[in-house]
């Protein structure tokens, strides 16, 4: 039998669920309507879906949607299959997590208590007893949601393990998250805690030097790479803390996050950092201004009255100089952009770098060549160690050079305990 079309999505953005099995429970929330997207951007990642619907759920949406989206038949009740052991049960094919969502406060109720009365309790139940880490995603009007029972209902769910996903408190609603923050949550739920106790201090982002209040001197950083490596970081366990310039995307949730804008505030961050705290890798993503005006303007300079203006920069401070030296034991990476290079010549400005500063590893890119570096979701690399040895990254998503990268400090990590 030839596979269902509908699969033909399944890891095209991402394998960070391949091999996952995943039970949507789906409640009777208007919000059931974003249940296709969140099922297509699970697989999307690499998970197979499965779906529960409770009785009036399918009056929402019909289950036909819900195969179509995930090419596996729906549950929409319990039969002699008997489908909640069949999904949940203490067996090896069981599912590896069961997400409800949307999740009314009926049904959150009922899980806390126990009740087993609609295919979706049911299969929660079975789940409890199996082990299965479960997950809620909230639905519900504001009024719904702020119902003291109902908070000391999801605080004791919450006590025995149960992980909540939002809302989004927005019109009087207690809106369903995302589904870009639903499938993050997921794939930080079954990725393995490799880096689980590390303390890592990344810098990311651009800074800004101004020339008057109104003008500033920068460059063309995004800070996605860095925030990409943020985000594989803490889906690994670790306890991040981002220095974070002018970027144009968010951070990452569960980042503690200081927010810079000029080289100085970003060196002075990064400093306060390492003599506060013992963190075991720093990587300096940020695209760190290099020059500042000598002069800075405090009023806004009027351009029609000035015909030539002539400004005069001095050299910032370099961050990653000073690592090392404060803190020895701290595991250092860090970027050099360059422009026009060939790939020897890359590497060996790379290598000067790490020696210069003595870095422990040089992630190096040349931001002239087509969808590398700045602004775009790409990036082609050559990550050179202390040995000179050379592990060069394609053109790939910054999150694919993210996962390389941080294979790389682990495995370097520990063979230096």
């Amino acid at each position: 039998m030839s596979i269902h079309p509908s699969k033909d999505i399944i890891g095209k953005k991402g394998e960070e669920l391949k091999g996952k099995k995943i039970a949507l429970c789906i409640t009777s929330s208007v919000a059931a309507s974003e249940c296709p997207k969140i099922a297509r951007e699970l697989m999307r990642h690499g998970a197979e879906v499965y779906t529960v619907m409770s009785e009036k759920a399918q009056k929402i949406i019909h289950p036909n949607l819900m195969e179509w989206a995930t090419a596996n038949p729906v549950i929409t009740e319990l039969t002699g299959k008997i489908e909640h052991i069949a999904l949940a049960g203490m067996h090896e094919n069981k599912v590896d997590l069961i997400l409800v969502s949307p999740a009314t406060a009926n049904t959150i109720s009922k899980i806390t208590y126990g009740i087993s009365d609609t295919p979706i309790t049911t299969v929660v139940s079975t789940a409890f007893g199996s082990k299965i880490p479960i997950m809620i995603v909230p639905a519900m009007h504001e009024s719904l949601y702020d119902n003291p029972i109902l908070n000391e209902n999801i605080k004791k769910l919450g006590s025995l393990g149960v992980e909540f996903i939002g809302p989004r408190i927005e019109e009087g609603k207690a809106k369903i998250a995302s589904v870009d923050d639903i499938v993050e949550a997921v794939i930080r739920k079954l990725s393995i805690k490799s880096m689980k106790g590390i303390k890592l201090l990344i810098t990311a982002g651009p800074t800004l030097e101004y020339i008057d209040p109104i003008r500033v001197i920068t460059n063309k950083s995004s800070g996605k790479m860095g925030i990409a490596i943020a985000n594989e970081a803490l889906r690994r366990g670790a306890d991040v803390t981002l220095i974070y310039g002018h970027g144009i995307v968010s951070p990452p949730q569960g980042a503690r996050v200081i927010s810079v804008e000029t080289t100085e505030e970003m060196y002075n961050g990064v400093i306060s950092e390492l003599k506060a705290k013992d963190y075991d890798v720093l990587i300096s993503t940020s695209a760190a201004t290099d020059f500042a005006p000598e002069k800075k303007y405090d009023y806004k300079l009027p351009s029609r009255e000035i015909n030539e203006l002539i400004i005069k920069f001095k050299p910032l401070p370099k961050i990653i100089d000073k690592v090392k030296e404060l803190s020895p034991k701290t595991f250092l990476v860090a970027f050099k952009a360059d422009y026009k290079l060939s790939d020897e010549k890359l590497i060996d400005k790379a290598y000067e770098l790490l020696k210069a500063s003595n870095a422990d590893l040089v992630v190096a890119n040349d931001v002239s060549r087509k969808n590398v570096g700045f602004g775009v979701d790409t990036n082609e690399v050559f990550i050179v160690d202390k040995t000179r040895n050379v592990t060069h990254v394609p053109l790939s998503s910054k999150q694919a050079i993210a996962i390389k990268l941080l294979d790389i400090i682990l495995e370097s990590i520990k063979e230096k305990h």
